[in-house]
């Protein structure tokens, strides 16, 4: 905002002129002892004088005041607080009109500041000057507050307790005072005739002391100076005391409080009297006459027109609204003079361009479009205010093309890159403040259908009414960072255009532009917009663009010559853009790179990214990246001499297009599996020159790596078989496998490595890492190259070589091509339960698991058993097993060590009760290759039945599930039948005390007939029935069949 003047930008509010508060001057301290006399000793230290109290309280009414409020653009609260201007007691206010109020043409005079006089910086035809607002904010207040000491006489102590007031001594006092007072009343009078003149509220406050509030004499001293200054009756005195700065805090608000409707109403008289001259002047615009014919040639002094009057009142009356905190009424005032404004751009006959009032008047037009955004953002208007100001910035690129200031002039650029730059420091000081910038978030589909962009059918809708229903993007508020983002854009434009038209030029502002450090500028405005963009990132496609933006800070770097700090961002954005694979920004940012290490003559980067871009390729230039390689690799030697340079391509394209194919997707352990390594050259890119040495192929794990030597001997077909033959593990052999071949590619060539590959343990393999050494004089670089990847992150087809003569590959259709798993030999086990069925209830039901070892080695068998919950009520049951018992899962079941041909047998017992149903037993049999341990020393084995796995000592195990679904019954059922009989004698009566012994008993008896039903499918033998007594005192047994007869019937 530097670029326009301060008083056209900052939130106006009344102003306070302070007077009589001036600091004390300084007093002279004493002269610095020389070095002859600082052996001398110094006198003993005066005692220090007390400060005056009214000292202290002036200094802190000056610091209470000036910390109110203070100038600043953005300032949208509207308290009773007033822009505090300190003044000397004797300062005057400028002049009302051009010549003194003695001249008798001084009713028709104009103010110094108005077209019409000979003297004023607008005349004739000028709008409004920066002075005009400079003097109501700083020249002329709304209020003046006027500090003065009240006078007190000192008082003499009398010379006894008991001496006698004099009252010759008081009347001379008295006298003093009314003098003292007289002087004060005729200089409050001199200010108040001033202020009283411009109708500015004058308000003195009389600093006195404690003692002097007690005075009885106080009242009538300050209603003669009252009488005597003239002052109003409302808030016109105030008295003062020193005292603490809380209370001064007080006293500050409280005079602001009663001074603030004055000083509206001041305003509102002065927006009254520019209303008259507005409505006087539009009656007489029809009377309007142009300016007369002048010969060619002649300076024409033409007056304001009527626009540019109701440009200047409005504009007025604009600025008076503000100081009164009216922003509705200011925002009125400032679009009507906007749009007056724009009609007088809109004709050249107006405001010819390039001319001292189209400059000013393109000024004028600026501050008021960011008064308008302004005061739209108060009432967090977001949508309006960033409407407004992209009209503004479309209009005058329209009439700046009819001015002959289009795109292709600096100047264009210029003005563009100022308007986003003010915009941005208006909503970076706003989020210091009050701004909250709204959250621009997709609406969800689920609020309703006139929300979303789907019609009723669920078909998209039309543009149109799309955006009827959203929210046009240039009217979506943005972060600070955004537009300071667009301004350095606009300022790289302005750059270019200033380049293009350097040297003998007659373009106008071409002598300022050359003073310009566009690259400072353009540096200043990438960096507040980068660190926004840091602050309010929140997505990832933010964050990238906030990459974008340090790369854009890094090649103004470049294009400054700060290539150091160039290199630093490109290092950092380069590691993003490589994971991401931004591809064609990497190629942008590489060559900007290359070129700062070229400038640092800094070999070793400069390889790194020789041999990076031959990776991403050129495609304007397909060979030239390999023969700037070849030509720094011949004129020049590493450092140190003996050092590899190592160059990390695994996380960025690759040179070649690599493919491993393995021909089966699984195997057996011991078995071979064949493979194919396939390199491909690209297509679009030439290596043909590179130096490549050897490539060094390795797999995962144990196995030696296949070393291809580079041998200019071997046929160059432009597709090549290589036969490695097998590769082996670390421990089966003494070196790499090395097979000689030539290692030049032309476009499209293609190297095919084919060998076996083998394991004696089950694992996975696949390639692990691909390696390729270049050598040309001193330098030996090694690339660790990604393996099976492809440039551009295309798909490479997977395709099997199946013939060199003529070439054919085999499509392969598998997605894991690239990886071969072997597996040990399954297992061959049988294995079966025997039980009958069904089981019964309450009875131990045995279960025998029979393991039979078909296979020709010996297993170690372990056996889990799981019984899973019944699924009925009032269910209860467990199994047993060796010496085991569990209601749920038994684990670690040893049979011990099967050989081939061998069965083993284990029983386990099922105890269900409670009630019938079906019982569900889960067994895991594991299998282990024999290894000759002792059955104790089984190691236990991870089952899925089990909980947390356990360690295995063998790796070829197997593991067989089995499930049992075991039908449950009940044996039996049991009936009973109860008949009753009541005894016919007569009951003893109640005092027969015979009824009470202990063997009396006159009841009743009952006949319970027991029914034994058979329910199991099978035959039940029951050996016998007994009947258990339980005698009481209120029922016992009297006679039993099962006592009677000694063997229950059978055929049961």
């Amino acid at each position: 905002m530097n670029s326009f003047p301060a008083e056209m930008l900052v939130q106006l509010s009344p102003v306070m002129f302070v007077a009589g508060l001036d600091a004390p001057p300084a007093s002279d301290s004493p002269p610095a002892p020389s070095a002859a006399s600082s052996n001398v000793p110094s006198p003993p230290n005066t005692p220090v004088k007390p400060q005056d109290p009214f000292t202290i309280l002036a200094s802190r009414l000056r610091d209470t005041l000036l910390s109110q409020r203070k100038p600043a653009v953005w300032s949208p609260e509207r308290t009773k607080t007033f822009q505090v201007v300190l003044v000397d007691k004797s300062s005057t206010f400028p002049p009302r009109k051009s010549v003194p109020p003695d001249d008798p043409s001084y009713a028709n005079a104009h103010s110094p500041l108005s077209p019409l006089t000979l003297s004023s910086p607008v005349y004739p035809d000028g709008l409004i000057a920066p002075i005009w607002i400079r003097k109501h904010t700083t020249y002329v207040p709304s209020v003046f507050v006027l500090f003065l000491r009240m006078f007190e006489a000192p008082n003499a102590p009398p010379d006894s307790p008991l001496d006698q007031p004099d009252p010759d001594l008081d009347r001379e006092r008295a006298e003093e005072e009314r003098m003292k007072d007289s002087e004060l009343s005729a200089e409050i009078a001199r200010r108040k005739k001033s202020t009283g003149e411009r109708g500015i509220k004058l308000t003195v406050v009389l600093l006195a002391s404690r003692k002097m509030l007690d005075d009885p004499t106080l009242d009538s001293r300050l209603s003669y100076i009252r009488r005597q200054s003239g002052l109003d009756s409302r808030a016109a005195l105030f008295v003062l005391s020193p005292v603490t700065t809380t209370e001064l805090s007080e006293f500050v608000h409280s005079l602001q409080d009663a001074l603030y409707e004055p000083a509206i109403e001041y305003y509102t008289a002065h927006s009254k009297r520019v209303r008259r001259k507005r409505n006087r002047h539009s009656q007489t615009s029809s009377s309007y006459n142009p300016a007369p014919l002048v010969p060619v040639g002649a300076a024409v002094q033409r007056p304001l027109r009527p626009e540019g009057w109701t440009v200047r009142y409005e504009y007025k009356m604009a600025v008076f609204a503000e100081f009164r905190g009216e922003d509705e009424v200011a925002l009125k005032h400032y679009q009507d003079a906007y749009t007056t404004l724009m009609i007088m751009f809109g004709s050249t006959a107006i405001l010819p361009p390039r001319t001292k009032r189209w400059a000013e008047a393109k000024v004028l037009a600026d501050t008021i479009n960011i008064k308008i955004t302004k005061l739209y953002l108060y009432n967090n208007e977001h949508a309006l205010a960033l409407s407004h100001h992209n009209s503004h910035m479309r209009r005058f690129a329209d009439f700046s093309r009819g001015w002959g200031i289009g795109e292709e002039t600096f100047e264009y650029w210029s003005w563009m890159a100022r308007q986003h730059r003010v915009l941005a420091e208006l909503l970076e000081q706003g989020s210091r403040s009050t701004l909250v910038f709204p959250v621009h978030a997709p609406l969800s589909k689920t609020v309703g259908v006139a929300h979303t962009p789907l019609g009723p059918g669920g078909g998209l809708l039309d543009l149109d009414s799309v955006r009827m229903m959203g929210l046009n993007p240039s009217h979506a508020l943005q972060h600070p960072g955004h537009y300071y983002y667009m301004a350095a854009r606009c300022t790289e434009a302005r750059r270019e255009r200033f380049l293009a038209c350097e040297g003998p030029s007659s373009a106008p502002g071409y002598a300022n532009e050359r003073k310009t450090d566009h690259l400072t500028i353009i540096l200043e405005l990438y960096t507040k917009s980068y660190e926004l963009f840091k602050q309010y990132s929140s997505t990832a496609s933010q964050g990238r663009l906030t990459l974008w933006i340090a790369y854009r800070i890094a090649h103004t770097y470049y294009e400054s010559g700060k290539f150091d700090m160039a290199v630093r961002f490109f290092e950092r954005i380069a590691k993003t853009y490589r994971r991401e694979k931004w591809n064609a920004m990497l190629r942008h940012l590489f060559t900007a790179w290359y070129a700062c290490a070229q400038k640092l003559g800094d070999i070793k980067l400069t390889v790194q990214l020789l041999v990076e871009m031959i990776a991403y390729g050129d495609p304007d230039e397909p060979g030239s990246l390999q023969e700037d390689l070849l030509a720094v690799l011949r004129s020049s030697v590493p450092t140190p001499a003996d050092e590899d340079l190592v160059v990390d391509l695994k996380d960025c394209e690759p040179i070649w297009n690599t493919s491993l194919i393995f021909w089966r997707p699984e195997a057996r352990v011991g078995e071979d599996v064949t493979f194919q390594f396939s390199l491909f050259a690209p297509s679009n890119s030439d290596i043909s020159g590179l130096p490549v040495d050897s490539i060094t192929i390795v797999f995962s794990d144990d196995y030696l790596p296949i070393v291809l030597r580079h041998s200019s001997s071997e046929p160059s077909e432009p597709v090549r078989l290589v036969r490695a033959g097998q590769v082996q593990t670390v421990s089966a052999a003494d070196g790499p496998l090395e097979v000689a071949t030539n290692l030049r590619w032309r476009r499209g060539d293609a190297v095919v490595v084919s060998g076996t590959i083998t394991s004696s343990s089950a694992k996975l393999i696949s390639l692990s890492s691909l390696l390729v050494t270049l050598k040309q004089g001193d330098w030996t670089i090694k690339i660790d190259h990604g393996s099976c990847v492809a440039r551009d992150g295309a798909v490479l087809p997977p395709r099997w070589l199946s013939s060199v003569d003529p070439v054919k590959f085999i499509p392969v259709t598998r997605d894991d091509h690239s990886e071969v798993i072997f597996r040990h030999r399954p297992h061959r086990l049988t294995v079966s339960f025997d039980h009958p069925s069904p089981a019964l209830l309450d009875e131990h039901y045995p279960i025998t698991l029979q393991i039979t070892n078909n296979d020709d080695r010996h297993f170690d068998i372990v056996v889990d058993i799981l019984l899973q919950p019944a699924e009925v009520d009032e269910a209860v049951q467990y199994i047993i097993c060796d010496d085991q018992r569990s209601s749920g899962l038994i684990k670690g079941i040893r049979c011990g060590t099967i050989a081939p041909g061998v069965s083993v047998f284990k029983t386990l017992t099922l105890v269900s009760s409670g009630a019938a149903g079906d019982r569900t037993i889960d067994v895991s049999i594991q299998s282990i290759t024999g290894t000759g341990i002792l059955v104790g020393q089984i190691p236990a084995v991870s089952s899925s039945l089990s909980g947390a796995p356990t360690p295995v000592r063998n790796e070829d195990t197997n593991e067989i599930l089995q499930t049992l679904v075991i039908p449950t019954a009940a044996a039996f059922s049991v009936a009973h039948h109860i008949e009753y009989s009541r005894s016919l004698r007569m009951a003893p009566p109640l005092a027969n005390l015979l009824i009470h012994e202990k063997d009396a008993w006159e009841g009743g008896e009952a006949v319970i007939t027991t029914k034994f039903e058979c329910l199991a499918p099978c035959g039940l033998e029951i050996e016998s029935v007994r009947l258990m007594r339980q005698n009481g005192n209120r029922a016992k047994v009297a006679q039993s069949s099962t006592s009677e007869i000694d063997l229950f019937p059978a055929g049961a």
